[in-house]
């Protein structure tokens, strides 16, 4: 093999990583953006180099795509980068050890199934960062990818890394190849990635000849952006103001036919909070009462900064006390379903933004590093359950997703078997300014209408709002920074897909293949080490 400098071969992974990410049109780039560092390995380096090298690929990565973190936090987006670097780091750790023990023949499947359990431990613990979920690559080719109602995001992390790793085992025969050989080397490659693209088509249609067939009622829903600047929506004395605009943008809007309203993230909101027990009862709200009873036939869904206070004898991780009382709170980013009489049910999000919105008591002592990305630096109290938000009288049943929750596939199902038949995200992107954040985050909803089969209605405050339907097409996108209301007929769909019916199954299988071959490693690596000490 011909050698390259191991920086050069480090950088070209970083940058085709980077290159191949929404809002990138280079989506194709993904299926070889591994292939330098698979090459690295192949020239021998020592441990130590070959994962500070790799580390060095995912913090260009790391950086290229998720730098707009900074705009809300400078020390948070050095952290959170240098960090998620690390934790990517450790597949390609897990990877040179197997090849060393195991040899070639076994360490690529190794790193693909790390990797993947490297990608589910990631979704599941409390310094959750999926951003970077290797199958949200296809955010914006969602032609390529209809087959994610069966499996996920993890189906497309496995089609990248089996492309990748396909390529390059053909790559390093090109040396020693016969042209004859060439050509079924070329037409395998194009049958990794085409058939699969192929299949997305065939699903595609056939899912759509059916719909044509089972097309109900429809329900038409309004979104509102209102664009309130997210830094000062807090500020005290601005809330009657907010109100007012969010009122009228929604008056502007809805028609005798409207069944539901959808404001964003924290939309209804106090300086020191609202509380959530006597919502109906406090007076500031009053214009969204007035509203609603002039519309009986309208639910309004929105985002509430709420608190609830607890029993004395209540035990919980997230109770605040009141100073110069016994008395404790929790604070809630709440979702909730409202008509003129208040609270018809309601969400508290579940998972919470690291950082911001949570710490591991690991960390607790960074958290006045953090400031805020969209929530509170005190911490959120959250709830386990998925519960749906259903209007009883519309037949709406709600998978409520509160700002970055909606990256989380696997999670969301939890909705969906609990008979949620539509999806709607509250989100507040404008931390990060125009930047590519939000695209990305709007990118990534597309794959939960596919996973899940249903419409998303996406209510973001300064954008972007947009409705999309059951195939990841996005309907009446918003522009960035400005108010705005857009209406749509959505349609509930009950069906549940394989995804809905069984999660991420595609990583359960990976899990057991990555314990069974580094378990085989370590064997091999004590067994030759034991060897070694007795024949000295």
């Amino acid at each position: 093999m011909k050698k390259f400098h191991p920086f050069l071969l480090s950088v070209a992974s970083g940058l085709l990583l980077a290159a191949a990410w929404p809002p990138m049109p280079t989506t194709l780039l993904i299926f070889i953006a591994f292939v330098p560092l698979f090459y690295l390995l192949e020239q021998g380096p020592s441990k130590f180099a070959f994962v500070a090298w790799s580390f060095l690929s995912m913090l260009i990565w790391n950086s290229i795509t998720t730098w707009w973190i900074w705009n809300s936090t400078d020390v948070g987006a050095i952290g959170a980068i240098i960090a998620n670097s690390a934790f990517m780091s450790l597949p390609w750790l897990a990877f040179y050890n197997v090849h060393q023990r195991l040899g070639t023949k076994f360490s690529y499947w190794a790193f693909l199934a790390c990797w993947m359990t490297f990608e589910y431990i990631h979704l599941n613990w409390e310094l959750s960062w999926p951003w970077l979920t290797l199958g949200n690559v296809f955010a914006n080719t969602t032609n390529w990818i209809q087959w994610y109602e069966f499996t996920g995001t993890s189906g497309g992390t496995l089609w990248v890394l089996l492309v990748n790793i396909l390529f390059f085992r053909k790559l390093i025969q090109l040396p020693h190849a016969s042209r004859p050989q060439l050509k079924p080397a070329g037409s395998l490659l194009l049958i990794a990635i085409g058939v699969p693209v192929a299949i997305s088509f065939v699903v595609k249609n056939f899912t759509l000849s059916k719909e044509e067939t089972t097309i109900t009622n429809q329900k038409n829903t309004v979104v509102v952006q209102p664009n309130i600047d997210p830094y000062a929506k807090f500020f005290p004395g601005t809330q009657e103001q907010q109100l007012q605009q969010l009122i009228r943008l929604s008056e502007a809007a809805i028609d005798s036919q409207t069944v539901l309203v959808v404001w964003p993230e924290t939309a209804i909101n106090s300086p020191n909070g609202l509380d959530e027990a006597r919502l109906r009862q406090n007076s500031s709200l009053e214009p969204i009462w007035n509203f609603l009873s002039r519309h009986p036939k309208i639910r309004l869904l929105s985002g509430i900064e709420a608190y609830g206070f607890l029993p004395e004898d209540t035990e919980s991780p997230y109770a605040r006390p009141i100073p110069g009382s016994n008395l404790k709170y929790e604070a809630y980013n709440t979702a909730a379903l409202l008509d003129s009489s208040g609270i018809l049910s309601r969400y508290h999000k579940s998972k919470l933004v690291p950082g911001v919105e949570t710490l591991p008591s690991f960390l607790r002592f960074l958290d006045k590093w953090f400031e805020q990305f969209g929530g509170t630096t005190g911490g959120y109290a959250k709830q386990e359950e998925r519960t749906v938000l259903v209007d009883q009288n519309s037949g709406l049943a709600i998978a409520p997703a509160i700002c970055y929750e909606s990256i989380y596939g696997d999670f969301m199902t939890g909705f969906f078997r609990n008979r949620a038949n539509v999806m709607v995200i509250i989100t507040n992107d404008g931390w990060w300014g125009n930047t590519a954040g939000h695209k990305q985050h709007l990118a990534y909803a597309r794959l939960r209408a596919i996973e899940t089969r249903r419409w998303v209605v996406r209510s973001a405050n300064t954008g972007i709002s947009a409705f999309i339907d059951p195939y990841g097409t996005i309907v009446q996108q918003q522009g960035w920074d400005s108010s705005a209301t857009i209406k749509q007929a959505i349609q509930p769909i009950d069906k549940q897909t394989l995804f809905v019916r069984f999660g991420d199954w595609i990583s359960w299988i990976m899990i057991v293949l990555s314990i069974l071959l580094v378990s085989w490693s370590s064997i091999v690596y004590l067994t030759r080490k034991k060897t070694a000490k007795t024949t000295t």
